[in-house]
């Protein structure tokens, strides 16, 4: 079976209960569709569980591209210039979310520091899978309808920053399977729970906000959930 799980946001309880409620196995696959760490305080434990299983396929979202970029410069010396431009960064990503990643890394160490961020720097911006005669698009997030239709001509920044039109259907023989933006902004019905409609499946259910985590199979479409 495939499945796919989006912003953990360090909800580590929730993600192990997702493997156990879909009764996860090595011949299984999840996707986690990124914003792996922030705002929770787990997110680093959950990307050492993540590392040791073959079968989970990361994608980038902003949170974990942000984390990368900061945290990788822990290592590096500062010129002069830069220490009041990245202080400001690092006081902008702990106001998002970010103090309990950086907590948690720096107490690591320097060789489990060094595998996570080879980690983080290979997630993928999407990947695209066929089950069972239906074809699925997977990323953190996609843009409007318009640049999708132009892929070739998108950033790779709006696929983990981007805003998508969830009213619109884009493609008839494809489903666009994201996170990114919590399902009750979506639609006030679908609070913590997963949204379908118009060949679009968002599977942020706000679980870092107290809802439960959402989970997706692929092959059936059957939703999961973990409190």
């Amino acid at each position: 079976m495939i499945y796919a799980v989006s912003d953990l946001h360090g909800c580590y309880e929730k993600y192990i209960k997702v493997l156990e409620k879909i009764q996860f196995r090595e011949t299984d696959t999840l996707y986690v569709l990124g914003d792996v760490v922030d705002r929770g305080d787990g997110g680093i434990k959950i990307l050492l569980d993540m590392i040791q299983r073959k079968n989970v396929i990361p994608l980038r979202g902003n949170h974990d591209y942000l984390a990368y970029c900061l945290l990788k410069n822990l290592s590096q010396p500062l010129q002069k210039q830069d220490t009041h431009e990245i202080q400001n960064l690092y006081q902008s990503w702990f106001y998002d979310g970010g103090y309990p990643t950086y907590t948690a890394f720096v107490k690591l160490p320097p060789e489990k520091q060094k595998m996570l961020l080879a980690y983080l720097n290979v997630f993928l911006l999407y990947d695209e899978v066929k089950v069972k005669g239906k074809r699925f698009f997977l990323s953190h997030t996609v843009p409007e309808k318009e640049r999708m239709l132009h892929f070739d001509r998108l950033n790779w920044q709006e696929l983990i920053v981007g805003e998508p039109e969830y009213e619109k259907e884009y493609f008839p023989e494809r489903y666009l399977v994201t996170g990114h933006t919590p399902t009750d902004l979506i639609d006030e019905s679908c609070s913590g729970r997963i949204y379908q409609k118009n060949s679009h499946i968002a599977i942020d259910c706000g679980a870092v906000f107290g809802n439960p985590l959402g989970c997706i199979c692929l092959n059936t479409l059957e939703e999961f959930y973990a409190q």
